[in-house]
């Protein structure tokens, strides 16, 4: 017999076994799995009383909340794809996304809803504006539909059956990408159904486990986290925005014991100056990726509080998971943190590779570079109306990462460097073309140049070296000031270093390379 995986399995699961269990808190709202499985389906209700059909782009813009949990199920329900959008980002990337999907109807937090108004008339495809507001007293925006109220009538009972293949899209996640223009990867079912197994498997999750939802859900689909948790019948716990003594309040109150987040986030809990003032009675288990963070700060996350750390490294397109850093039979007790900190070795299902520029593998001697290249189920089916992009990643039997790195004898891979000069800060991709195409709007710069440099709250931010024209003048908080204006300011220069000239090539090639070597000095990321 062979069944479609499909992710409302996780769900229907849960809502059958575990009915009256805590799915979500989320405030002071209390969801169980069986009022969670019934709002999400009276969402697949309104959506097809609103005309949504299968194969349709639904886009949700909020910060962590009950609502998106809910669409990640709600919508695949129907057949419908879900696009999961970047609050961090700017109007004008929200106009180009919703155009570019296709997007028939349009799920905004109360928050957002005026952003999407600025641009409403730049979206001629889109249909529906629908506002998730939990105050029930406040006054919908004109022009949009209240979520609570639109759902409110609708039956609680599954939508009618829609034929749907493990193979079909569930969600298309834009990602910052190398370029200026973002790419939407296709996620198929599939591929969401076996980065849930692996984030099962390798990161432990039980019954009773509490999640608290410090990673952004739109990022990468929370690496999972949505799928797996539900699946296992676990306990989201949200968090609407990063604050250091909500997380340490949470992780009391709730009985936190499981958490993803970005290197920033770590910072955070590991900065927190009451953090004696709680008391913790779990032993929770940090799983961070997004950028390599510092064997420091592993060290102190296990010595200091007494709580577990894991690594994972992988990227949207690939759903994400693809290595795991835990201890492991070379490091049983774990306190090797150097050896921690690394991308780590090929999760189940996963054929990691370390290519050279031929296609062939590189030694595994920790000093030879090449492409992180996988080969995997959990391998997007493609990016969104671009088969050239596609094909410029996925060839020769992998699909290529455009990170580069050096493995060990026992495949563990450490990432390097970025093909493309992506920078990696608090778990966001920053494309530095993009940033220095917002550089070169401003009328002083000549010349400019984008790297990522150490943070050690971010993991790390863009650095720009500028030259400035004959005669121009310019400060650094004015370049900076520019460029917020310009792009969203977490992809903003944070500062900025006038120089005569750039490092070059005889053939006048920019040399990044060159440029990073003096900022990544004596890093654990460097490589000899």
């Amino acid at each position: 017999m062979e069944v479609p995986l499909l992710v409302n399995d996780f769900l229907r699961r849960a809502a059958k076994l575990y009915p009256n269990k805590e799915a979500i808190i989320d405030g002071d709202r209390r969801i169980s799995y069986r009022q969670f499985q019934e709002r999400c389906n009276q969402l697949a209700h309104a959506l097809l009383d609103l005309g949504i059909q299968k194969g349709d782009r639904v886009c949700i813009l909020s910060p962590n909340s009950h609502y998106f949990l809910e669409s990640y199920y709600g919508v695949t329900q129907i057949g419908a794809i879900l696009v999961p959008l970047n609050y961090r980002l700017v109007p004008a990337d929200h106009e180009y996304i919703i155009n570019h999907a296709g997007v028939k109807a349009v799920l905004v937090d109360y928050e957002y809803a005026s952003m999407i108004d600025a641009i409403r008339p730049q979206l001629p495809k889109v249909e529906h504006y629908i506002v998730a507001d939990p105050d029930p007293g406040s006054k919908t925006p004109d022009g949009w539909l209240d979520w609570d109220t639109l759902i409110g009538d609708r039956p609680t009972t599954m939508t009618p059956h829609v034929d749907q293949d493990e193979n079909d899209v569930t969600s298309i996640n834009y990602t910052s990408g190398t370029t200026a223009r973002p790419k939407g990867v296709m996620l198929t079912h599939r591929n969401v159904y076996i980065n849930a197994y692996n984030f099962i498997a390798h990161l432990g999750i039980k019954h009773e486990d509490v999640e608290l939802w410090t990673l952004p859900m739109f990022h990468a689909n929370g690496w999972g986290g949505p799928f797996a948790l539900t699946a296992m019948g676990a306990t989201h716990v949200v968090l609407r925005s990063v604050i250091g003594g909500e997380i340490y309040r949470l992780i009391e109150e709730e009985k936190v014991t499981f958490a993803c987040m970005a290197p920033a986030v770590l910072n955070t809990i590991l900065s927190y100056p009451d953090k004696e003032t709680h008391k913790i009675t779990t032993k929770p288990r940090f799983t961070v990726a997004g950028a390599p963070p510092p064997a420091a700060f592993i060290e102190r996350l296990e010595k200091d509080l007494g709580w577990t750390f894991l690594q994972i490294y992988g990227l949207t397109e690939t759903a994400p998971i693809i290595t795991v850093s835990t201890p492991d039979y070379q490091n049983p007790d774990g306190t090797d943190y150097q050896r921690r900190a690394r991308a780590g070795v090929e999760a189940i299902g996963v054929d990691i590779q370390v290519l050279d520029d031929e296609g062939n593998p590189v030694p595994k001697d920790n000093e030879s570079i090449g492409e992180v290249c996988a080969r995997s189920n959990v391998v997007l089916k493609g990016y969104w109306e671009q088969p050239e992009a596609t094909e410029a990643a996925i060839y020769g039997g992998y699909f290529h990462s455009g990170d580069l790195a050096v493995w060990d004898e026992f495949g563990n891979i450490n990432i390097v460097d970025r093909k493309k000069d992506v920078i990696i800060s608090g778990g966001e991709n920053i494309s530095s073309p993009e940033v220095e195409d917002a550089l070169y709007k401003h009328p002083a710069v000549l010349e400019c140049a984008v790297v990522g440099v150490p943070s050690e709250k971010w993991g790390e931010t863009p650095k720009a070296l500028v030259v400035l024209k004959e005669g121009a003048t310019a400060t650094e908080k004015e370049i900076i000031d520019f460029t917020r204006e310009h792009l969203a300011h977490f992809k903003a220069p944070t500062s900025i270093d006038f120089v005569e000239s750039l490092p070059r090539t005889a053939t006048g090639k920019l040399q990044k390379f060159v440029i990073r070597e003096k900022f990544w000095e004596g890093s654990a990321r460097r490589v000899n």
